[in-house]
C-alpha cells in the first residue's frame, strides 16, 4: 500500500513542483489533477497538471521520467465533471474531455481514470438511471479498449444550493452501484472509494469495503465532520447542506483504524490518496501543505 496525494490543492504548483515536494515529504504516489483550461466551476475543481488536450507519446514518457526520478507513482488522473448533466451541450463536452483523460492514461501507463458518474438534481434515481444505462456503455468500453479502469467517486455532489435537490452525483450509495454494475459489469468499472461520503450518509464503511472488494480499485482518504449544531438547526432533510464539514483524515469523524482494518483484510494493496478539501487549511500554499503533512502523520502508521 502507497501514500499519495490529489494534487488538486496544490493549483498554483507545477506537476514538477507538486512531484518533487511530494517525494520529499514521504509521498510515494501522485493523483493528477487533468481538468480543461477553463476557470473553476467549484472548489478544487478546474485545476489541470497535465494538458491532456496536447498530450503526445513524447510528452508522456517526458512526465514519466520526471516523475521516475522523484520515485512516484502516478495513481490515477483525475477528473470529475458531471457526464449526465441536464444540458445536452455541457454533457457531451465533459463527456469528450473525459475520453481525452482516457486516452493520455493510456499514453502515460496510469490504470486508473478517478471520476463521477454524474447526474440530473431534478430527476429521480431511476430516471437518471435510465441515462445512465444509454450514456455510460460506450465510456466504459471506450476505457476497456485502452486498458483504462475508470474508478467513480462516491460522492453525492450536494454541498451547495445550486446541487439542491438531488446532487451531482448518482453513485453513492450500495443499491444504486449494484443496479450500475448489472447494467454495465465490465471488469474495468469500479470505484474510487471515499469513507468520508458514508458519515453523512450514514452507511457502514466497513461493511462496504467487504461487500465491494472487487470493485475497490483507489482510494481516497478525506474525513468528515457532522456539526451537530447546524444539524439541529436544519435537519437531515437538508441533506448535509448546513452541517456537513469536509475535513482532511484525523480531524473528522471517521474511525480510520476500522477503516484501514478493513481495507487490509480485503488485501488492498494500491494507493490511498489524500485529498484536501479543509477550509481550516486553505489560502496559503504553506497552510495547505501543513494540512497535507497532518493527515499524512495521522495515515503513515497504517500505511504497509
Amino acid at each position: 500500500m502507497k501514500l499519495g496525494f490529489l494534487t488538486a490543492a496544490l493549483p498554483s504548483n507545477t506537476l514538477e513542483q507538486a512531484a518533487k515536494w511530494g517525494a520529499e515529504s514521504g509521498f510515494e504516489a501522485i493523483e493528477i489533477a487533468c481538468w480543461p483550461y477553463e476557470k473553476a466551476a467549484r472548489r478544487y475543481a478546474g485545476v489541470t497538471h497535465i494538458d491532456v488536450e496536447n498530450l503526445d507519446a513524447a510528452k508522456a514518457k517526458e512526465i514519466r521520467k520526471m516523475l521516475d526520478g522523484y520515485g512516484m507513482t502516478i495513481s490515477s488522473l483525475a477528473y470529475y465533471p458531471n457526464p449526465l448533466h441536464p444540458d445536452a451541450a455541457h454533457r457531451e463536452m465533459v463527456i469528450d474531455h473525459l475520453k481525452k483523460v482516457i486516452e493520455a492514461a493510456a499514453l502515460l501507463e496510469v490504470p486508473i481514470v478517478g471520476t463521477f458518474v454524474g447526474k440530473d438534481k431534478n430527476k429521480t434515481v431511476p430516471q437518471n438511471m435510465e441515462d445512465y444505462a444509454k450514456v455510460w456503455p460506450p465510456i466504459v468500453k471506450f476505457a476497456g479498449d485502452h486498458g483504462i479502469k475508470i474508478a467513480i467517486e462516491n460522492c453525492p455532489m450536494i454541498f451547495s444550493l445550486d446541487e439542491w435537490p438531488g446532487g451531482d452525483n448518482l453513485a453513492s450509495t450500495p443499491a444504486i452501484w449494484r443496479e450500475m454494475w448489472e447494467i454495465i459489469p465490465d471488469d474495468n468499472f469500479g470505484l474510487n472509494l471515499d469513507p468520508s461520503h458514508f458519515i453523512l450518509q450514514m452507511i457502514d464503511g466497513p461493511r462496504v469495503i467487504h461487500e465491494f472488494a472487487d470493485k475497490i480499485f483507489h482510494v481516497h482518504a478525506k474525513d468528515l465532520h457532522i456539526d451537530l449544531e447546524g444539524l439541529y438547526n436544519h435537519g437531515i432533510f437538508s441533506q448535509g447542506i448546513g452541517w456537513q464539514v469536509p475535513r482532511l483524515p484525523g480531524l473528522g469523524d471517521m474511525d480510520w483504524q476500522k477503516f484501514f482494518a478493513a481495507l487490509t483484510s480485503i488485501k488492498y494493496d494500491y494507493v490511498v490518496s489524500i485529498e484536501h478539501e479543509d477550509r481550516a487549511f486553505e489560502g496559503e500554499e504553506e497552510l495547505v501543505k501543513r494540512g497535507f503533512y497532518l493527515s499524512r502523520d495521522i495515515l503513515k502508521p497504517y500505511i504497509h
